[in-house]
This record gives structure tokens, sequence and C-alpha cells, in this order.
């Protein structure tokens, strides 16, 4: 018997290579929806634990700021006891309050720039800006004509 019988015969067995790859493409749609049904769960496990940590998050937050008033009205109360006045006491209190305030607001101004990735974008410009001129001041740009309005 040589080749061309054999490739004519159709009782003569198929390659292996043939059979499997014929059973993989055969198992390759199932392999995908798998694959595909699993990203799906796994995607709606993560959603509702976000959303679980999402609320805790708030839970905890309202914990928080009760624990701080009750802390200040502590405070405030033992400067009272203490022989202060209460104006005094309290003023006090907002004293605090106030610098903690503009330190958070100072702080916030000083990493706003970084949220518009600079060096990213000067990274993927196709032609980058000519450096400035020594004598020349700079242009003001977005976030410090922000910064000036806010301030």
């Amino acid at each position: 018997m040589d080749r061309t019988s054999r490739q004519a015969d159709p009782q003569a067995p198929a390659s292996p290579l043939g059979d499997l790859l014929g059973g993989l493409l055969k198992e390759l749609p199932g392999l995908i929806s798998d694959r595909v049904e699993l990203l799906s769960l796994e995607l709606n496990r993560a959603g509702l634990a976000l959303l679980h940590i999402t609320c805790l998050g708030l839970a905890l937050t309202v914990l928080g700021l009760a624990g701080w008033l009750l802390l200040w009205a502590l405070v405030t109360a033992a400067l009272v006891v203490a022989g202060l006045h209460w104006a005094l006491a309290l003023l006090g209190a907002l004293l605090v309050h106030g610098v903690l305030g503009w330190w958070v607001v100072h702080r916030v101004r000083q990493l706003l720039p970084s949220i518009g990735l600079p060096a990213t974008r000067r990274r993927l410009m196709f032609k980058a800006p000519a450096p400035p001129s020594p004598g020349v001041p700079d242009e003001p740009t977005a976030s410090t004509t922000t910064a000036a309005a806010v301030s």
C-alpha cells in the first residue's frame, strides 16, 4: 500500500495531530465561554465587595466625625472646668480648627498640580515647548490661574 492509497481510503486512521487540533477547535468555544462567565461572576463579586467597602467607609467617616466632635466637646468642657471662660474655650477650639483647616487647604493646593499628570503629558507631547527665556515671565497656566482665583 502506498501513500496515495492511504489518503484515498476513508477507513485509514487519522493523524494524532489532526485529532488533537480538531478536538481543540471543538472545545475552544466552551473554554472561552467558561472564562467569560468566570470573569462576569468575579466582576459581580468585586462590585459587591466595593459597595460594601464604600458603605463601611461611610459608616467609619460618620463614627470618626462623631468621635471628633465628642473629643472637642470634652476638651472645651475641661477648659471651662479648669476656670477658663466658656467663650474663650470655644474660641480656642475654633482657632485650632481654623489652623488645621488652613493647613489642609494649603496642602490640597500643593497637591493639585499633580492630578494633571504633568510629567506624562510633557513626555507624550510630540513637540515639547521651548524653555522660557530668563527675562520673560512664564505664561500663567490653568492650575496657577485657578489657584490664584481661589485665594
